[in-house]
């Protein structure tokens, strides 16, 4: 059934022209400015903080921001923060445009109230949200406080600094008798027994407001570099109040095509609209590349070509603004990808949509990775669990609107045996399904252990690729499953691909620590830190079964307090194993990874 609707939908997309659409919708409107407050246990909601009051203990500052101010053991492991914004209110009713409040990111939880009134929370600190503005007053004056709340919770594994606050762009977006949700525009390269066409498949959802929906039509056009524009429409039914639907259809692209290559990064403009009969309800914009991504014969393919890559991680961390970038820090950490010759980045969770708009632009390909990390105990409880699958799905819904994706990881360095852990094999499972039928144009991946002695798994068999974690010579590893020796990483790498003939196969993470001058043979040392970079790589150009390697990391980065990374000398916060120092210094390793990279090409 589902084929049939999809191929209805594809000849209504080829042959329905759009409508003329005469009303626009309201630009969304940035919210910078905001009132902040540290909460220093005695704030309560009692005390009317909720609504914006008392007047005192505010100071302002600009969203994005972040609570902390160092690094030290209370503040990593959180507090409570409020937010508050005074804005007047766009009076748009007479048009018809509703407003909600779009956060990109708030860590760790985020509790909203306008005018007083709750009106939602949300509790995954590396996905955006969005708020219906319930009770706004049009054309007055209006309180929107939010708490953030970045207190770990017991027990947590995550390997970079507990950032907390409005530490991503917030905004207003309006809304009309339905919006869209959800929405990405996917290219499909589609061949037959009369060749191969390229499509552009639209796959989003409607959510009526509170009165329902009318009949509408969901419109695309999408315009080529050249200005060549292909339009495609899909009808919707009326829908009650509140209710949520889901369409997807594809239309042929038209024209001349203009591939998406990291040597050329051609990007088509995507407008898709919500129209009912000639007004516009709601319109999402994108930039679409055009290319495929696929496993063949065991190697990452981009266009139909194996690729080597070459890479180093990035975690969204600078000094004096930590997660809270500013557009100066977005650009800083783009440029130290591209100065490293890297071709290949790679982030623990949705990285900040700004990033991800340059790394279209820049033609740099991204390893994204859902936030589920070491959590097998969480996995084991039903409802966590739950939790996981829909920080994937969150992931996956934002990542797929971006070219430069082109691996979904659903988790990183959960059991070595999933198969015989109930609650990691079930989450695994499920995982996959839902990223592959969120996304069915990009290969799934799950970021491993790279501990050795474990049997096949059937778990890790059902992903496209497997990311290899190798810190053989720099970590002990388990009992058992030893790691210390590095001349056990060929054999490691050998019996992986013995297990796993048809995955593709990347080094996720390598790296040491490297904060002090002394010899190549001593832990920690500048010089161990570039000898351990080049041997790895040494190990990954004589293993041509391997699709590429990433550093960990390209820049360094807060962590834990007493942070000692296998290095005993080691222990101020920073995660020392960077190729950069945390200032941005370069170390020896980057010279010579720098070099390494711009040795090997992208395609082989």
């Amino acid at each position: 059934m589902t084929l049939r609707l999809s191929v209805l939908a594809t000849l209504l997309a080829l042959f329905v022209l759009p409508a003329a659409a005469t009303a626009a919708v309201p630009d969304a409107i940035p919210l910078t400015n905001w009132d902040f407050a540290l909460d220093d246990g005695k704030i309560g909601l009692d005390q009317g903080w909720a609504t914006g009051e008392p007047e005192a203990g505010w100071a302002p500052v600009t969203v994005p921001h972040t609570m902390q101010a160092g690094f030290s053991q209370r503040e990593f492991e959180g507090t409570v923060g409020w937010y508050r914004l005074r804005f007047a209110a766009p009076d748009t009713v007479a048009a018809g445009y509703r407003w909600a409040a779009r956060f990109e990111g708030a860590r760790r939880t985020a509790t909203v109230w306008l005018n007083g009134q709750q009106i939602g929370t949300h509790s995954d600190p590396y996905t955006p949200f969005e708020l219906e503005l319930h009770g706004l007053r049009p054309g007055e004056m209006n309180t929107l406080v939010v708490r953030t709340d970045n207190v770990r919770p017991q027990g947590i594994r995550e390997g970079w600094w507990n950032y907390g606050g409005l530490v991503r762009r917030v905004s207003l977006v309006p809304r009309g008798t339905a919006h869209l949700d959800n929405t990405a525009v996917l290219p499909r390269r589609v061949c037959g027994s009369v060749g191969c066409q390229w499509t552009a498949m639209v796959d989003t959802e409607i959510v009526a407001g509170p009165a329902g929906a009318p009949p509408t039509t969901v419109e695309l056009d999408l315009a080529a570099p050249d200005g060549t524009v292909t339009a495609g429409s899909a009808p919707v039914r009326a829908l009650a109040p509140n209710e949520r639907t889901s369409l997807r259809y594809e239309v042929v692209v038209g024209g001349r095509i203009f591939l998406w290559w990291p040597q050329n990064p051609a990007l088509y403009r995507a407008e898709v609209r919500l129209n009912a009969g000639e007004r516009t309800e709601d319109v999402d914009r994108s930039r679409v590349g055009l290319r495929t991504v696929a496993v063949r014969d065991g190697l990452l393919q981009l266009n139909g070509r194996p690729m080597t890559l070459r890479g180093a991680s990035v975690q969204e961390d600078l000094p004096g603004r930590g997660a809270a970038m500013s557009d100066a820090d977005v650009d800083r950490i783009v440029a130290d990808v591209e100065e490293l010759n890297a071709d290949v980045t790679r982030a623990h969770y949705l990285l900040d949509e700004r990033l991800l708009q340059k790394f279209d632009e820049r033609g740099i390909l991204v390893w994204i990775q859902a936030p589920v990390y070491q959590r097998d105990s969480d996995l084991d409880d039903d409802a966590r669990r739950a939790f996981e699958l829909q920080s994937v799905r969150d992931t996956v819904r934002e990542a797929r609107r971006h070219p430069s994706v082109i691996v979904h990881s659903v988790a990183n360095e959960l059991s070595p045996e999933p198969d015989r852990r109930v609650g990691t094999r079930r989450f695994l499972a499920s995982a996959e399904k839902i990223a592959r039928e969120l996304d069915p144009t990009r290969p799934i991946g799950l970021d491993l252990y790279g501990y050795p002695g474990y049997g096949r798994q059937r778990s890790h068999a059902r992903f496209d690729i497997l990311g290899i974690n190798h810190y053989f010579g720099w970590y002990e590893g388990r009992p058992g499953h030893s790691t210390r020796n590095f001349d056990g990483l060929v054999r490691h790498l050998r019996a992986m691909h013995r297990r796993y003939p048809k995955q593709a196969l990347v080094i996720t993470e390598f790296g040491a620590e490297g904060v002090r001058e002394g010899p190549a043979t001593a832990k920690g040392t500048l010089g161990f830190h570039t000898q351990y970079l080049r041997r790895t790589l040494d190990v990954v150009d004589s293993e041509r079964y391997l699709s590429g390697a990433l550093y960990w990391t390209a820049r360094e980065f807060a962590v834990r307090p007493r942070w000692q990374g296998g290095d005993l000398y080691a222990g101020d916060s920073i995660h020392s194993k960077g190729l950069l120092f945390f200032d941005g210094r370069p170390k020896p390793a980057w010279f010579v990874a720098r070099q390494r990279f711009a040795d090997v090409p992208t395609f082989r």
